[in-house]
Parts: structure tokens; C-alpha cells; sequence
């Protein structure tokens, strides 16, 4: 259905706004994506938003329209307001033209296929939604499966995460489970658990690895718990020529992520 919105005391808008904090989101079972580059992804992977927010009276792109009529067919609600209104739904003054609201869509662990993939993306106790955006994005170049979100991370369906992940969090399987939870699935099947740590020798790089391969990555600033490293599989740390101790979590998962490719693309050696 289409309809409009002309009033900042819309209830509606109260409600759509109250979805930028975790409680709400989490009790509505939704969350915000902003932008039409963002939707369009999520689109093209099989996810359209149950409403669609967008400014009236401006130009309108081929994708938007498309975005729409399809929206409208699978029986959704595309709303229409003024800009300042959609300013007050997004809470920053130069929003963008079209916001959706969308089904939370997390993955149960038990309901993982790891043999769908080579590389999967495992986070422990990621506090900061950008980094967690990232490595969705990450994990989408890659061909990575998806994210397993260990311990209490940040909310992956917040709008800075969703931001960040520029559509990936639409590609990617994401799971949030306990560390023992996580452990016991682990060692029911095939995989292989490498930890980033500075507590070994082993260079990132003369490390063999298997597939399906599980990178973990642990809090930003305290890294992997003892005992969580003392359950991996491999350890394996990356050269710092500076002064720096360590690369931003978000940075070290990328170059883990590659170089775990780099090496699966190569010719097995006879």
C-alpha cells in the first residue's frame, strides 16, 4: 500500500524511529537499513523491507521505482514524506532519500552448512558496530559464509553496523551464540579455528590453512581471552614494523581473510 506521512506526531514515525535502539529493534523483530545503494543490495539477495520510507516531490533513480513496484507487490507499504521528516526518522540532518525497515533475519548455529563455504568469520566480545560492519563487508569479498558473533558483541542490525557493512549484512549468514555454545558446534564436524594473537611465533603468512576455515578475531582492546586461544586450533600473529602493537580488529580480520583465500586459490601442490 502506498500512503504519506505529513506529520511529524505520526505514531508510525515515533515507532520506526524507536528502532535505532537496540531494545526496541529487538522487540520488534526489525531494523533500519538507510539508502538506496544498501536496499539494492539487499534486494538482489532475496531481502525487501516490509515498509519503505522515501522523500516525495525530487528525482527519482530506475532502481528506486523497481525497488518500489516491488516492494508494493509483495504486499509491503511504501511511504512518502518531506525531507525534514525523514531528517527527524534517521536522526542526521542530511538523510538519505529512502530508509526501509526490515525483518531481523540472524541464523540459528545449528542451522550453519560450514561445508557451504572455505572461510568463515568468527568475532569475540566486538564492541564497535563500525568494525563489525567492516568484517560483514569483509566477509562478503572474501566468499566467506558468514559471521558467528561470539559472547555479548555490539548489535549487528544497528544502523551504524548496517551501514557499514554496505549491504553485506544482507549477503552474509549472521549467528550470536556463547563461546561454549560455538566450541561444541565446532568440533561435531570439520573446521579449523585460527586465532590473531600476539601471544605466538607463527608469521600469518608460513601458517597452513584448511577449509572450512574459522578466523577469530577478539575484542578490540583486550583481544582473545587465555583460554579461548588455548582452544584454537592455530595461533598466528602478523609483523608490526612500527610502533603500533597491533592493527585495528576490523584491518587484521581483512588481512587474515585474504591470505586465507590467497592460499585456497593456489595450486595443490603435487
Amino acid at each position: 500500500m502506498r500512503r504519506e506521512i505529513t506529520g511529524f506526531s505520526n505514531p508510525l514515525l515515533k515507532e520506526i524511529r524507536g528502532l535505532r535502539e537496540k531494545k526496541l529493534r529487538k522487540r520488534a523483530g526489525l531494523f533500519l537499513a538507510e539508502g538506496l545503494r544498501i536496499m539494492t543490495e539487499a534486494r538482489e539477495a532475496g531481502f525487501l523491507p516490509e515498509m519503505l520510507f522515501r522523500v516525495k516531490d525530487r528525482p527519482v533513480h530506475a532502481l528506486e521505482i523497481a525497488l518500489e513496484d516491488e516492494v508494493l507487490r509483495n504486499g509491503g507499504d511504501v511511504i512518502e514524506t518531506s525531507a525534514d521528516i525523514m531528517a527527524k526518522l534517521s536522526g542526521k540532518d542530511n538523510a538519505q532519500a529512502v530508509v526501509g525497515v526490515y525483518r531481523d533475519h540472524g541464523t540459528a548455529l545449528a542451522d550453519i552448512e560450514r561445508a557451504t563455504a572455505p572461510i568463515w568469520l568468527v568475532a569475540q566480545a566486538m564492541r564497535d558496530p563500525g568494525n563489525l560492519g567492516t568484517m560483514l563487508r569483509t566477509g562478503d569479498a572474501v566468499g566467506a559464509g558468514g559471521l558467528i558473533l561470539i559472547d555479548d558483541c555490539t548489535d549487528p542490525f544497528s544502523v551504524e553496523a548496517v551501514r557499514a557493512s554496505m549491504g553485506a549484512v544482507f549477503t552474509q549468514k549472521i549467528v550470536q551464540c556463547r563461546w561454549d555454545e560455538f566450541m561444541t558446534w565446532l568440533r561435531a564436524g570439520d573446521g579449523q579455528l585460527v586465532g590473531t594473537s600476539l601471544q605466538t611465533d607463527t608469521d600469518y603468512q608460513a601458517a597452513h590453512y584448511r577449509s572450512p576455515c574459522f578466523i577469530l578475531t577478539g575484542n578490540e582492546a583486550q583481544g582473545l581471552p587465555d583460554d579461548y586461544e588455548g582452544q584454537c586450533d592455530l595461533l598466528v600473529k602478523m609483523p608490526m614494523r612500527g610502533k603500533a602493537d597491533s592493527l585495528n580488529a576490523a584491518v587484521a580480520t581483512a588481512v587474515m581473510a585474504y591470505e586465507v583465500l590467497n592460499q585456497f586459490r593456489r595450486p595443490a601442490r603435487g
